[in-house]
């Protein structure tokens, strides 16, 4: 604009441009490529949770501003849930917070519980929006980065207890992990919860992929271990679980001090989102539990399938334990650097992918890697397989 001198975005938000999803997304649809680049599925989930959203809907129920904290029903079922699944006893008046999303719920915990100077250290690399939520509440990000072992991303846990310093306010975790799939294992939370309690630091640990866990591993809530439940916010959502993205329902569980600051910031946010929607994930939150072992198995099956047709087209494979993603090297492939890699992945394969380096700060650590989001139609899935098959030949 004539006349301005200062840069008109807020300079915490400077380094962040365009995210990389929209940019491959956009490049997907321009070239008619197959987009394995964002992670939602190609098909809707269960046909009965999406008639529970659709009777809300004409029930009236959620039509109008939902409670702040989120309906009374869908508090009770996730405290349900967390009780269920892994012991956790949560409060649902008290204890249990819905957000537009877990995207939300990062940003309002980040915002109520960093100030300016303080320290959050993340594991790298990370899901785009933690660098952005650190930033806005003008905190300054530690990344512990983890690198390549016996075919996973593995954490040293000495170099995270060497990031923590006195300005060290919490540790960001994310298990099972995006991009990498990895899921930390007992011991390793263990270790963790051992340097919050000593170090006297909050966690707060995004759960999203809770349920989408591999083979033998094992999926453990850090707040389920002894003396971390009081300072710990654990985020969850429908999303993933439930294959409706779109409808944005996350939620926290933490002590009633720590949900109230979380509320705080959330309540200038969105205020509230998703009122029919909530209804609709407390039904899908009490399915027997078939459902996730069901979809579990499905995608099981869809990483085997995507991640032997990446080998063989000549990609290093790391088989994740959980997610929906397979990280890949492409250094096999006589190639460097992702950035370049993907945006010419199209034109060469028809395919699209996310370049692991964008979700580092580190970038050359991340510089060869390549993501695959598996989390498609297995029809879709064989396609894109037949069609990096291609970069063989080129």
């Amino acid at each position: 604009m004539a006349g301005m001198t200062r840069p008109l975005l807020n300079r915490r938000l400077a380094e962040f441009g365009t995210t990389i999803f929209a940019e491959m997304s956009a490049l997907a649809a321009r070239t008619g490529s197959i987009n394995l680049g964002q992670g939602f599925p190609d098909t809707d989930g269960p046909e009965e949770i999406r008639e529970a959203a659709v009777r809300a809907l004409r029930e009236g129920r959620g039509n109008q501003y939902p409670p702040g904290p989120g309906v009374p029903e869908l508090r009770t079922a996730i405290a349900e849930h967390q009780l269920r699944r892994y012991g956790l006893a949560y409060d649902p008046d008290a204890e249990v917070l819905v957000t537009a999303g877990a995207t939300e719920a990062i940003a309002a915990a980040l915002l109520a519980l960093v100030e300016p100077g303080d320290e959050v250290v993340a594991l790298e690399p990370y899901y785009d929006s933690y660098a952005a939520c650190i930033a806005m509440a003008g905190g300054t990000r530690v990344p512990v980065t983890l690198r390549p072992h016996a075919g996973a991303f593995a954490l040293d846990l000495d170099e995270l207890k060497a990031a923590v310093t006195e300005r060290t306010r919490l540790i960001l975790l994310n298990t099972p992990h995006n991009p990498t799939g990895t899921v930390l294992s007992r011991a390793e939370l263990t270790a963790i919860a051992e340097l919050a309690q000593e170090r006297d630091l909050l966690v707060v640990t995004d759960e999203v992929y809770e349920h989408l866990v591999y083979d033998d591993a094992e999926h453990v809530p850090i707040a389920s271990l002894p003396g971390m439940r009081e300072r710990t916010v654990t985020i969850g959502s429908a999303g993933k679980t439930y294959s409706f993205t779109g409808w944005k329902v996350g939620w926290i569980t933490a002590t009633p001090e720590l949900t109230s600051a979380v509320r705080s910031a959330k309540q200038f946010l969105t205020y509230v989102a998703s009122g029919p929607f909530q209804y609709a994930v407390a039904e899908a939150l009490r399915l027997p539990d078939a459902y996730t072992d069901g979809l579990r198995a499905e995608l099981q099956a869809k990483r085997d399938l995507l991640s032997e047709g990446l080998a063989a087209a000549g990609f290093g494979v790391h088989r994740p334990a959980g997610t929906y993603f397979v990280t890949t090297d492409i250094r096999p492939l006589g190639e460097t650097d992702g950035f370049a890699f993907c945006r010419a992945l199209p034109e060469r394969a028809g395919v699209v992918a996310i370049p692991n380096a964008v979700f580092y700060d580190h970038r050359e650590e991340g510089a060869p890697f390549v993501r695959f989001a598996f989390c498609k139609r297995v029809d879709v899935l064989q396609e894109a397989v037949d069609r990096l098959k291609r970069l063989g030949r080129v």
